[in-house]
């Protein structure tokens, strides 16, 4: 007799197939790696995904599509809508992102089903949001580790923090990379893109102030012997438009819209000399670790998320001027020793097998015993005072056999205290 599969919800992504970010990248390989062994059910945004590119299916995981946008103010009541669908047809739920956790507690009246929650980061520490919603998120944050049976965090640093901030040891689950491959660029596509092969710095992310686009194109605008290419969502925001229209006069800077089409991006950072990375909020960032699944020379914001991601094995700036100098002389620095160690690092640690096992593990764990609790192996990162609210001098646990000691810089101090 042929044992029942568990059947588990996916909510809080845009979608399957992946055509947003981070979390839709995430779901997909839950899907392809998890699709045969549970009745997966994920939950898509009907106003990302026309009828038209609908399916019921896909990769053996059924797909209900709700009427509302999975981001900005209406992720409340798609969250909402998508757990209160879930809950009648699924053994157990994983959510990723607090929006719709305030609503947690009520569901819980109602419902015995096993709810894990990935927080994505602190939320509500992204300066886009005012401070009626950043409020709103610090409360949903606080009901998901209250009310969730689970939590899931995807950096070292967010464990930490979950662990002080509300005494719970929380799962650590990363991100995989091993889906992007070097794609050498041929002699068709220099004419569309005519800076292949040029020594160009790179970027993939949203375009928004926290990912630090503006420090970039400040740092990188006087130097026109560097190319650097942006890829990103410009028209989104005034941010971004005003951005685009005040650099787009320089000819080394190649400013591009948003690419969904994996081995198009793959061809852009694949070749570039070496990746940029400005984000300073969240956790584990993906397009981090796929630069350094790719072999990609790192030059990151340096904040301690960063640090962590990279087993502090990057090289690090903390504004424009210090971004400029490094642009500048990067030639002077160990490229491909540092692209061998990063790489290394990424191949042993962010690969979406051990990801997808660690949730599974997580889930059957919620529904048949005792969750497990996924611990990093101690090695030291000194910190004078911590991104999150820790005593000066706390350690932090990195996964490798590298310590190193990080000087937080005068911003990160001044955003502890306020926070």
């Amino acid at each position: 007799m042929e044992t029942q599969r568990l059947k588990l919800g996916i909510v809080g992504s845009v979608g399957v197939p992946a055509k947003y970010g981070g979390f839709e990248t995430l779901v997909q390989h839950l899907v392809l790696q998890l699709g045969d062994k549970y009745d997966l059910r994920v939950y898509c945004s009907g106003k990302d995904y026309p009828p038209e590119e609908r399916t019921l299916t896909w990769h053996g995981a059924r797909l209900h599509y709700m009427p509302f946008q999975a981001n900005g103010l209406q992720s409340i009541l798609y969250d909402l809508a998508c757990m209160v669908h879930a809950l009648r047809r699924c053994d157990a739920l994983l959510v990723l992102g607090v929006s719709g956790c305030l609503f947690l507690p009520l569901l819980k009246l109602f419902s015995r089903k096993k709810i894990a929650v990935n927080i994505d980061g602190l939320e509500w520490r992204r300066p886009k949001w005012n401070w009626l919603a950043k409020r709103f998120l610090m409360l949903s944050e606080k009901t998901a580790c209250r009310y969730a049976d689970e939590i899931v965090t995807d950096n070292q640093i967010l464990k930490e923090y979950v662990k002080i901030r509300y005494d719970i040891n929380g799962n650590l689950i990363e991100y995989g990379a091993d889906h992007v491959r070097k794609v050498p660029f041929r002699k068709e596509d220099l004419e569309q893109y005519p800076f292949l092969g040029k020594g160009y710095a790179f970027k993939v992310a949203r375009i928004e102030p926290e990912n630090h686009v503006h420090t970039i194109l400040e740092a990188f605008a006087p130097l026109k012997d560097q190319p650097l290419v942006i890829v990103g969502n410009w028209n989104n925001s005034a941010y971004g438009r005003n951005l685009r229209e005040h650099y787009s006069r320089y000819p080394h800077l190649h400013l591009l819209d948003p690419i969904y089409e994996g081995k198009k991006l793959d061809l852009l950072r694949s070749n570039c000399k070496f990746y940029v990375h400005g984000h300073s909020a969240g956790g584990t960032n993906p397009s981090l670790v796929e630069a350094m699944y790719l072999g990609l020379p790192v030059v990151a914001y340096d904040v301690i998320y960063n640090r962590v991601t990279t087993n502090n094995q990057a090289v690090f700036f903390t504004g424009a001027r210090d971004l400029k100098t490094i642009a500048a002389n990067i030639d002077k620095y160990p490229l491909r020793a540092i692209a061998r160690d990063l790489k290394a690092f990424a191949d042993r640690k962010y690969t979406w097998q051990s990801v997808s096992r660690r949730y599974a593990e997580l889930m059957e764990g919620m529904v048949y015993g005792k969750a497990p609790v996924f611990e990093l192996q101690p090695v030291t990162l000194e910190v004078e005072e911590a991104t999150v609210g820790y005593q000066p001098g706390y350690h932090i646990q990195l996964a490798e056999e590298h310590p190193a000691r990080q000087r937080n810089t005068e911003q990160e101090r001044a955003a502890t205290r306020r926070a």
